[in-house]
């Protein structure tokens, strides 16, 4: 039997995840676990439980999907998320053949879905995700240039620098001796336009 799941839009960090399950013991609905992106429950939720944790979800600025377009691109993000954000390990494929493996579509309809919706394609996405993380990085000061390129698999210093300088208008080394460039949150990229290339 397929387990019973829900989606739920931006659900970006392991935060999300406690409060979704501390939400769910509030409402008693009985979850196997909880995820990045989704719940699996133990059985259906329906009327009007499932109208309430749509209402509390709502709450913390979390959302249900109900449309399974909208699934696949939650979890595109989601794969995208972790990868970036909450994986030690380096991919072993490019992003094209992991979202396909993962998602089980081929790379050219996720890539047409996700352009459809976002505004942006997958590739602009990871760039993004990528100088995000490089900030945090940089804000820290502990890491050298080349070693934040070379733990967000740039192929090399140069390439990190030229699409951070591309993204944020600074250089890698200007941003880390004055880190005052706000961070975007990190479900916030297809609502803004301030990201684009030039």
């Amino acid at each position: 039997m397929s387990p019973i799941v829900l989606n739920i839009e931006n659900m970006v960090c392991p935060r999300c995840v406690l409060m979704v399950e501390d939400l769910c013991k509030n409402l008693n609905i009985e979850i196997k676990k909880v995820e990045l992106g989704k719940i699996e429950l133990e059985k259906e939720v329906t009327g009007s439980k499932k109208q309430k944790l749509a209402q509390e979800l709502e709450k913390i600025g979390l959302s249900l999907i109900e449309s399974d377009k909208k699934s696949l691109i939650n979890a595109i993000k989601t794969a995208i998320l972790h990868q970036i954000y909450y994986s030690d390990k380096a991919l072993q494929v490019n992003f094209s053949e992991y979202l396909s493996e993962n998602l089980h579509h081929e790379y050219s309809y996720l890539s047409r879905l996700f352009s459809a919706s976002e505004n942006m394609t997958i590739e602009k996405y990871i760039a993004l995700q990528k100088i995000e993380k490089a900030k945090e990085l940089l804000s820290l000061k502990k890491h050298r240039i080349s070693e934040i390129a070379h733990q967000l698999h740039y192929k090399n210093t140069s390439h990190f620098s030229t699409q951070f300088k591309e993204l944020t208008g600074q250089t890698p080394s200007q941003y880390k001796k004055n880190p005052s460039q706000e961070r975007k949150m990190l479900d916030s990229f297809h609502q803004s336009q301030d990201f684009e290339t030039k």
